[in-house]
């Protein structure tokens, strides 16, 4: 699979990269087994770029993923983490479950810390959970409620470290665009993790975040390109979910029409999802989450390239906005 550099930084991604909050219980349990298959189906299918977080599932996302690549060249594979929640200790609430989205016992709490300290705090517990002796690119996680203290202490930690050689490439990771553009705009990060606004559905970015990262050079990294399910099945089904959400009855029966215009085009609605958040000149991998080898196999699948043409007559059909149509693939 096609590497791609990552700014200037001496990083390289794959173009589909391994998003591991699933190996998190992500909504539901997930079996240590179907984890270790997903990462050894997607090392198979050469993905060498995996993205966790130690919001994701109390830090069992980075326990797995450590553990499945441990006997892996380490030279060979791109390991993303993030910063900005540390995780606290609770063993009073052992017992019960962790309240936000993820299906594990509440064995800590999440402290949102973007502080200088929070920061190489964070770094040294993802090592000790991942068991890497490195970890290559770091994101702020979710910065938006906290901008004063992502700009004035975490992002200078994390240059500070990038220019230390501790870490290899620095960013932010969020759900809107506008905040990290301002980020691409200091000309301090590398790489911004852009979820759910660069996609068939919502090219919010566009405006903002895209232009800033050609003229800064700054690499982006698309998530969330299928808007939380609404674009993960070939018809959506009445109950699809859109940021998170239950999809409004507007907005599905646009993506259905959306499905049937990439269906003329022999494509599915997935595979269009895929290609499309991918056509803009400085988006260098997508990140996709996968639970099991078989999410894997449909990920890679879906890889496939699309027919250019489909973009226009999407346009066309009023269901993407003329100036979303790329100009080349």
């Amino acid at each position: 699979m096609r590497r791609v550099p990552v700014g200037g930084s001496g990083v390289s991604v794959t173009r589909l990269g391994f998003g591991a909050a699933q190996l998190g219980n992500l909504y539901r349990a997930t079996s240590d087994a179907d984890a270790r298959g997903a990462v050894d189906a997607a090392w198979d299918a050469g993905i060498r770029y995996f993205d966790t977080a130690p919001h994701y599932g109390l830090g069992l996302s980075e326990r797995r993923l450590g553990a499945a690549l441990a006997h892996r060249p380490r030279d060979e594979y791109v390991v993303s983490t993030k910063v900005g929640r540390v995780l606290e200790p609770t063993p009073v609430d052992a017992h019960r479950r962790d309240p936000d989205l993820f299906d594990v016992a509440a064995t800590h709490r999440r402290v949102w810390d973007f502080s200088r300290d929070g920061v190489l705090r964070s770094i040294e517990d993802s090592l000790g959970r991942t068991g890497l002796d490195r970890v290559d690119i770091v994101y702020l996680h979710d910065p938006d409620d906290h901008r004063g203290e992502a700009f004035d202490q975490a992002l200078p930690a994390l240059v500070e470290l990038r220019d230390q050689g501790v870490v290899r490439a620095v960013g932010a990771g969020m759900n809107q665009s506008a905040m990290l553009a301002d980020l691409v705009r200091t000309g301090a990060v590398d790489v911004v993790m852009c979820a759910g606004r660069f996609t068939l559905l919502d090219q919010t970015a566009l405006a903002d975040l895209l232009p800033a990262a050609v003229t800064h050079g700054t690499s982006v990294v698309v998530a969330g390109v299928y808007n939380s399910g609404l674009l993960a099945r070939d018809v959506p089904p009445d109950d699809a979910t859109f940021d998170y959400a239950p999809a409004p009855a507007a907005l599905l029966e646009r993506t259905r029409r959306i499905a049937a215009v990439c269906a003329e085009h022999g494509v599915t609605l997935p595979q269009a999802a895929h290609a499309y958040a991918r056509t803009h000149p400085a988006v260098v991998s997508t990140v996709v989450g996968l639970r099991d080898p078989q999410q894997v196999r449909a990920a890679v699948d879906r890889e496939a390239p699309v027919p250019p043409e489909l973009w226009p007559a999407l346009a066309r059909a009023g269901l993407l906005d003329p100036a979303a149509v790329p100009t080349a693939v």
